[in-house]
Order: C-alpha cells, then sequence, then structure tokens
C-alpha cells in the first residue's frame, strides 16, 4: 500500500480533502494528473467533491478521512 498522500487544499476548511496517491504514480506526475482533472470537473458550472472523486477513483487515487487539527497560524 502506498503511503504517498496528497492534500487537495481548499479556501474552506469543511472542504479540503486527503487523497492516496497510486503506488504507479510519481508524485509530480499525481499533482499534473489532478490539476487537470478537477479543471475538468470545473468546466461544469454544477459539480461536488464526488464528482472530483469519481474520476480520482477511476485512476486509482483513494479518499482518506482524516482529522482537521487546529490551525497553525
Amino acid at each position: 500500500m502506498s503511503n504517498n498522500l496528497m492534500i487537495l487544499p481548499a479556501n474552506k476548511a469543511a472542504d479540503i480533502r486527503l487523497i492516496q496517491i497510486p503506488e504507479d504514480i510519481e508524485e509530480h506526475e499525481a499533482y499534473r494528473y489532478v490539476t487537470g482533472l478537477i479543471a475538468k470537473v470545473e468546466e461544469s458550472s454544477d459539480y461536488s467533491w464526488d464528482d472530483v472523486l469519481d474520476l480520482l477513483e477511476e485512476r486509482g487515487f483513494e479518499a482518506v478521512d482524516f482529522v482537521l487539527g487546529p490551525s497553525l497560524d
């Protein structure tokens, strides 16, 4: 199991997501892939996290549950 994780930041804390990167994808490739995928989904005026997640899961990414801790600011 891969230990490579990617945080998908958001303006609202409740919208922050954490995903696990598939073992067969390098970090820089994952960054480019996820960026392109999000841009593709955002072309639709009505989309949700589930739309993004569906496409990510098709490529082997997985959503990871996490607890958001206190801010470091």
